[in-house]
């Protein structure tokens, strides 16, 4: 490197050198937008575990590999001409000062619920000028890649802004039993997979639907539902491990006898 360099000038050369077409790094040569998207969105994932788990070293280093992400991108477009990390850095300031006219305006916000709703709609109207054809939807810029949770409770979230949406979280269950029904019905019908497929899916869509009304994420509710599962069948493994066996080797009724004691050693935690 020519020069003393710190920070993110540092990294954007470090990358430039990663992908010299000569000398950089073959498998950072290999690359390109396609192959690091998966890598981008794990990062991003590693960083809210970081958080979940108040692991603040971790938390730096797992935002230092989501910005080499970024720099990656940035560096792949740079040489395909299309736009550099400057361009980035550039245009979500400018969306940041357009989109709180409040701190760089005149605009009279006084509180949160006040800014979400003027954030959405500037939102609202950047995609109305995106269309460009006054057919912009309120479901557009809903990523497909998201996780199918997560897409879930944003479509969800954007009709419900334009009020269509539940007005209770009660009915939603009620609809819940609803897609259940239905799905037993499939199912006693021996229907083709994909049908029951779809019915699961509605199922799944309408838990989602509850979890929005009760203002619980869902997916913070699932991964909480998930630790409770792994931490009772370690129980199980655990206790079983004491007298020589495995799970195959054991009853559904001892490992249902074992999941209850594990629950049961949580309610006095």
């Amino acid at each position: 490197m020519t020069g003393p360099m710190n920070g993110l000038p540092r990294l954007l050369d470090i990358m430039a050198r990663l992908r010299h077409p000569e000398h950089g790094c073959p498998w950072d040569r290999e690359q390109n937008f396609a192959s690091i998207a998966p890598y981008t969105v794990e990062e991003a994932y590693e960083v809210a575990d970081a958080i979940e788990h108040r692991d603040w070293p971790a938390l730096k280093d797992e935002l230092g590999d989501l910005l080499l992400q970024v720099v990656f991108h940035s560096r792949m477009a740079e040489e395909a001409h299309l736009f550099a990390f400057e361009d980035v850095a550039a245009a979500i300031a400018d969306k940041m000062i357009r989109r709180h006219p409040h701190v760089f305006g005149d605009a009279d916000i006084r509180d949160a619920a006040q800014q979400t709703a003027a954030w959405e709609e500037t939102k609202a109207a950047e995609r109305a000028d995106k269309a460009g054809d006054g057919r912009a939807s309120v479901l557009d810029g809903v990523a497909r890649a998201l996780p199918p949770m997560t897409r879930a409770l944003k479509l969800q979230s954007r009709a419900a802004r334009v009020g269509f949406d539940w007005t209770t979280a009660a009915e939603v269950i009620d609809k819940v039993g609803e897609e259940l029904s239905e799905l037993s019905a499939e199912m006693a019908a021996e229907a083709p997979v994909e049908r029951i497929e779809d019915e699961l899916g509605d199922v799944l869509f309408a838990c989602v639907n509850l979890a929005r009304k009760l203002n619980i994420d869902p997916e913070r509710a699932l991964r909480r539902a998930s630790g409770k599962f792994e931490h009772r069948f370690r129980h199980i493994e655990g206790a079983l491990h004491q007298t020589g066996r495995t799970p195959d080797q054991a009853s559904l009724d001892e490992m249902e006898a074992l999941w209850h004691q594990a629950k049961a050693v949580e309610g006095k935690m």
